[in-house]
């Protein structure tokens, strides 16, 4: 009678629901890869959310609630979250920290003078990786690695989950490449509204022209605006774009002088509240075929 009643309760608890894992990830465009990753297993929260700045973001008491309760932190590291050792004290947080970017060598900022803004100061490190699909595969591999091993129990459901992903990205990333390759090197020259697109440039070859350096509290000077609006006349570069954390108004000052049209937002430190750019997938799309038009 004892083994009936084990086996019967070993069926019943399979049809159980395992509790989420309750992670947190330091910004949007991370917590979106760790859930396609983790699925159903995790609760994913975020600390800086869709649509807001992590170079100027301050944590709210809810935010330090979060990350008190969570059994995985998922930041991205390279000097992005200037504020993450401060938050995490603040939160008392004692789980375990997985930076995501382990294994993906940096590019380095070409600019030098890089200023500290309450903490933010990035140093010549691009944090932006998540631009590069090719990053991004890493990133995932981190992820599922470090949920993996937090919750055995799904590792296959991870592995899984991590591996359709990855094929999503790679051929994203393969058709993206193809479209800017039928396009001359020359050609390609874009203004943006600061220094977040790095990753996307050196895998596709673009020439970027960032209004702004790393961070977004730092602007141009008036000499700094005058040399690029040169340059964009005399390399009539035909595109320039605002990020959807930045002030456009110096993008349109630039296109009221300069022959320039602005394009749609870019999406490059955070996601959107809705589609198309409330995912990674939909936020590389949309910023791709944004370029692609533009230099079209």
């Amino acid at each position: 009678m004892r083994q009936i009643l084990a086996v019967i309760c070993l069926v019943l608890s399979s049809f159980v629901a395992a509790e989420p894992i309750k992670v947190v990830a330091s910004f949007s465009i991370l917590g979106n890869l760790v859930q396609e990753v983790g699925g159903d297993r995790v609760q994913v929260m975020t600390l800086v959310g869709p649509g807001e700045d992590a170079h100027v973001w301050q944590a709210k008491p809810a935010d330090l609630k979060k990350l008190s309760g969570a059994s995985l932190f998922f930041v991205n590291g390279l000097g992005f979250e200037g504020w993450l050792k401060r938050v995490e004290q603040a939160a008392a947080y004692k789980g375990k920290v997985i930076t995501v970017t382990k294994g993906i060598k940096p590019l380095t900022l070409k600019e030098e003078g890089h200023h500290d803004h309450d903490g933010h100061d990035h140093g010549k490190t691009d944090p932006h990786a998540w631009h590069d699909p090719r990053a991004v595969l890493v990133m995932v591999d981190n992820i599922s690695a470090a949920l993996q091993a937090a919750d055995p129990t799904g590792a296959e459901q991870y592995r899984k989950n991590a591996a359709a992903f990855k094929a999503k990205i790679s051929q994203l990333d393969t058709q993206t490449a193809a479209a800017f390759a039928a396009i001359p090197g020359a050609n390609r020259k874009v203004v943006t509204s600061h220094d977040a697109l790095g990753y996307l440039g050196a895998r596709y070859q673009i020439q970027l022209f960032p209004l702004q350096g790393i961070s977004t509290e730092a602007e141009p000077s008036a000499k700094e605006m005058a040399a690029l609006i040169r340059e964009i006349r005399k390399s009539k570069i035909k595109a320039v774009f605002a990020e959807n954390i930045s002030n456009p108004k110096l993008i349109d000052q630039i296109a009221r002088e300069t022959s320039a049209k602005v394009g749609p937002p870019i999406y490059s430190d955070a996601l959107d509240t809705k589609a198309p750019a409330n995912t990674w997938i939909g936020m590389f799309t949309h910023n791709t075929q944004a370029i692609l038009a533009a230099l079209k």
